[in-house]
């Protein structure tokens, strides 16, 4: 059998890891985020619920990955007792890191569309009603919208095909050091405009009383959501990178790393866009208009904007591809470790599934746009993005807890005996309860919750038969928790 392939240095891991956690959940949602829920005040409880929520989780995968040295297609089948059903989850999973690249590459493919617009000085001198044209006129385009997709696929798989230490790690270690340096660049810059101090203290100066005006109960769960989606915990995007580790280091520690890393980035997001909008007297709570609307028109008023501009949408490109070559090595290695393909064969029919697989997102703006799947104004990556990021990100993040801190999984004990191989901080055996019967609880609610506030104002009917299906995902995975004898 071939030897697995492993990092070839903690930099690596960390900043590859990393690299799939950051993405346009920290740079595009935080700052809009922070914006309708108060600022720094919103930040501060972001901040403890993901140290007590995302920072156990993504140990959770991170030791999946390394206990099986195997992909998620194979990872439960290495770990589970016999008898167990934790492998059927597999499939879900796998689907997944298909259903997040199937609008994923669209969206990733609209930054370089931007990137490059505003290099040419198209979106230079002109007012805001072409600024907002021009990104309606875009979605309106089957055809530029389909390049631009291509090219982050072609890029990305491009990546993976070298393998893991020639491609993955080695490039996306430049991509992130890049993304690094024009983020503090554009944070310095965007802090010393004219007119910035009053963005910077709504930023850091917590002010509860803005808590308050939202409404308390809204900041804690905005805060709660934003803290478990934005490590892209739940469906072995992670797990992967656990299994190309070595066991010289302890996983809470390297999880720990990557959180920080992660966090810094979302913060220096926010550092970036809430001072130049105050300094422009542009409202920070646009929402998702925020990027490709609003931002282009700041920058269009700012002195030496079309420079700004560019390192601007670069800086998200290089986010947004990062994550795009992560789970992107996570699907080739579905077929490498699943149906034994070689890396290039695992490339080569990928390359195909993922390009006829992302049609739809980039259809459903333009020749498909009558097809409305979640109600009046929706589209299908609005579909799409309500499978993974409403169901399978909490529902895989529950599976992984159970899995690893159930009695009838892979067991606490085995978890945290593989966690706390090597050097580093262990994962606490105080966090036993806690990780076992309490963060359970958090996500089900979560995971509850986010169905409430989407279908809630629906018809009784269409409400009562939403909120059956989110109950019977809840019950399958307690249909996969049942009783299993160990092997060993």
């Amino acid at each position: 059998m071939e030897k697995r392939e492993q990092f070839g240095s903690r930099l690596g891991f960390v900043l590859v890891s990393a690299g799939c956690a950051v993405g346009l959940g920290n740079v595009w949602k935080f700052p809009y985020m922070c914006g309708q829920y108060g600022g720094a005040a919103f930040i501060l409880i972001y901040l403890v619920f993901l140290a007590i929520l995302g920072l156990p989780i993504i140990v959770c995968e991170f030791a999946v990955g390394r206990g099986s040295k195997k992909s998620i297609a194979l990872a439960f089948s290495e770990l589970e007792p016999e008898g167990g059903r934790w492998h059927h989850y597999r499939w879900f999973c796998m689907a997944g890191n298909y259903l997040l690249m199937m609008f994923y590459t669209m969206v990733c493919g609209w930054m370089l569309y931007y990137m490059v617009q505003t290099a040419a000085g198209n979106l230079t001198g002109v007012d805001a009603a072409q600024v907002s044209s021009a990104f309606s006129g875009m979605l309106s385009q089957p055809g530029t919208m389909s390049f631009w997709m291509m090219v982050s696929i072609i890029v990305s798989f491009g990546i993976c095909v070298l393998g893991l230490k020639n491609g993955v790690e080695k490039i996306t270690k430049v991509m992130m050091l890049c993304l690094i340096v024009l983020m503090m660049a554009l944070a310095v810059h965007s802090v010393t405009l004219t007119g910035a101090g009053e963005g910077i203290r709504f930023y850091l100066v917590p002010d509860f009383a803005k808590v308050k005006a939202v409404g308390v109960g809204n900041v804690v769960f905005g805060a709660l959501s934003q803290a478990f989606f934005t490590l892209s915990i739940g469906i072995g995007a992670m797990a992967i990178f656990g299994s190309y580790l070595n066991d010289k280091r302890s996983l809470t520690g390297e999880a720990i790393q990557i959180v920080l890393l992660d966090t810094f980035v979302a913060l220096m997001a926010g550092l970036i866009v809430i001072p130049a909008c105050f300094a422009y007297n542009v409202e920070p709570d646009a929402g998702p208009p925020l990027l490709f609307v609003t931002l282009p028109n700041v920058f269009n008023d700012m002195a030496g904007g079309r420079i700004w501009g560019t390192a601007f949408f670069a800086f998200m490109s290089f986010a947004a591809l990062s994550t795009v070559i992560a789970v992107f090595e996570n699907i080739v290695s579905f077929a490498m470790d699943g149906l034994g393909w070689s890396r290039k064969k695992a490339v080569a029919v990928n390359f195909v599934a993922v390009t006829l697989l992302s049609m739809p997102a980039v259809l459903g703006f333009n020749l498909w746009s009558s097809i409305q799947p979640m109600g009046a104004e929706t589209t299908i990556m609005d579909l799409e993005d309500f499978l993974v990021s409403d169901n399978l990100l909490p529902i895989g993040s529950l599976v992984f807890i159970l899995f690893c801190a159930g009695k009838y999984g892979w067991g606490f004990d085995r978890f945290a005996l593989e966690a706390n191989k090597g050097e580093g901080m262990k994962f606490p055996e105080k966090a036993r309860f806690y990780v076992r019967f309490i963060l359970p609880v958090i996500v089900a609610i979560i995971y509850l919750k986010g169905y409430y506030d989407k279908f809630s104002k629906l018809s009784m009917g269409a409400f009562i038969g939403w909120m059956t299906v989110a109950v019977a995902y809840l019950l399958f995975v307690f249909w996969l928790s049942r009783p299993g004898k160990r092997k060993d």
